[in-house]
């Protein structure tokens, strides 16, 4: 009887090794897919932070760990996500975008990511939106910005309203979820040559679900409060003048709210991502001479001018 016992019992654990090494194959074999590059961690990124913030970082590499909090104290960061405007679509350069204009007049550590044609429900460009997976990708619980701010709508004017204010409702709370004490601020739709109804309904869903969501979220309506900007050749989207009176807008309506700039000594950091359709993907950072490597593969690091 015993011996009978003990060979079930070796059989059962003979079995639940082979159960363990076909999963343990299957990880090892399928690995990260490609929108999920390897990255390497930082020895110091768990420091002083909770054990999801301390993974959360050691995702990040080249000009993001730049902005992690302890890399420069007392500069707040500010997040920036969003569609072709904020890619700087119309600009000569993706340095010369509205959002990257604002965090240097914030002298603030910022973090860039543009997709054009993403919205809260469309995916954009490559399919690397829509914005809650920009967000995502922001790693917010490490970063711990001070401002988030959310640019998009006018690509989703096709939505079903109520599937929009959905969509932005589950978006904002994901924001709040991650960052807790962040200022969570929206850019709405841009006015269009056309389909004005549908924009409108869509700007109205955007605002509905952002409120429903946080009654505190900043809302910066471009199409209800009528904002005129030159615009480039496409007649929609900014000029390089243009984006810089939209840079002036936003940080106007921000300083009503409290976000003011950093002391001009501070030496704060910029990273961008910028998705365009007529080049690779372009990373930035401020700092001169910056020569990581390509991670992930296709997005290009240029160094620009120092903040401020």
């Amino acid at each position: 009887m015993a011996w009978r016992g003990f060979r079930r019992l070796a059989a059962a654990a003979a079995v639940s090794f082979l159960v363990l090494l076909v999963v343990t194959s299957a990880q090892a074999i399928g690995g990260p897919s490609a929108e999920t590059p390897i990255r390497r961690p930082l020895p110091h990124a768990a420091g002083s932070q909770g054990p999801g913030q301390g993974r959360e970082a050691a995702l990040l590499t080249g000009c993001e760990q730049q902005l992690l909090p302890g890399r420069r104290p007392g500069v707040p960061t500010v997040a920036i996500v969003g569609a072709s405007f904020t890619a700087g679509v119309g600009a000569e350069d993706p340095a010369g975008a509205w959002a990257v204009l604002l965090a240097r007049q914030l002298n603030w550590n910022a973090f860039v990511y543009g997709v054009p044609g993403a919205g809260y429900v469309h995916a954009g460009l490559g399919r690397k939106g829509p914005v809650s997976a920009e967000v995502t990708r922001v790693h917010l619980g490490a970063l711990r910005p001070s401002l988030i701010i959310v640019q998009a709508g006018h690509d989703d004017m096709s939505v079903p309203p109520d599937q929009e204010l959905i969509r932005v409702e589950q978006t904002v709370a994901m924001i709040r979820a991650q960052a807790p004490g962040a200022q969570i601020a929206l850019v709405t739709v841009f006015a269009g040559r056309k389909h004005r109804p549908a924009l409108y309904r869509i700007d109205q869903a955007i605002v509905a679900g952002a409120y429903a969501a946080d009654p505190d979220v900043i809302i910066m309506d471009p199409l209800a409060e009528g904002w005129r900007f030159p615009r480039a050749r496409d007649g929609f989207h900014p000029s390089p003048e243009g984006d810089t009176w939209i840079a002036n807008k936003v940080a106007g309506i921000l300083q009503q709210h409290g976000v003011r700039p950093a002391p001009a000594e501070l030496d704060p950091a910029l990273c961008t991502i910028a998705v365009r359709p007529q080049s690779r993907p372009v990373r930035e950072l401020n700092r001169p001479g910056w020569r990581p490597a390509l991670d992930p593969p296709g997005l290009l690091p240029v160094p620009v001018a120092r903040v401020g």
